[in-house]
């Protein structure tokens, strides 16, 4: 008898709703906690080709800690596409402006550059309070290191 490797299907995939608190840690390491339930890393089912993760809910993400200096020297940049359209804006900017997007940034940066990226960042939910609209999903809360 020859034992064969468990490759996952598209149809075998059972995706699970977790709540992440953005207050319990820093930036990076938060970003790497989700990055890898979006991804479905931590599953004994992960299959590479196969987008296995699961729903991600993180709240309080106008709190989430950074250390050092952070707060002043990180820069964000985007570009308009026009001669001389580079923007930028500080952390601490963002953070009163749009502070969603401090870890949806983090987030996609951790993971892979593939097809699948696109669908698992749409699975990610972020929320700038303590209030969410998935209660009805019933997340469970997931502590981060």
């Amino acid at each position: 008898m020859v034992d064969r490797t468990y490759s996952q299907k598209p149809a075998d995939v059972s995706r699970r709703w977790v709540l992440i608190d953005a207050k319990d840690a820093t930036l990076g390491r938060l970003s790497t906690e989700i990055a890898k339930y979006l991804i479905g890393k931590y599953k004994p089912t992960y299959t590479p080709h196969v987008d296995g993760g699961d729903y991600v809910v993180v709240i309080n993400a106008a709190e989430v800690p950074v250390t050092g200096d952070k707060e002043t020297d990180k820069m964000y940049y985007r570009h308009s596409g026009f001669p001389g359209g580079l923007k930028e804006a500080q952390l601490k900017e963002l953070r009163e402006k749009s502070p969603e997007n401090i870890i949806e940034l983090a987030v996609k940066g951790m993971l892979p550059k593939n097809k699948l990226a696109a669908g698992r960042l749409a699975r990610l939910k972020i929320f700038a309070g303590s209030e969410h609209a998935h209660a009805a999903q019933k997340p469970e809360k997931v502590e981060v290191n």
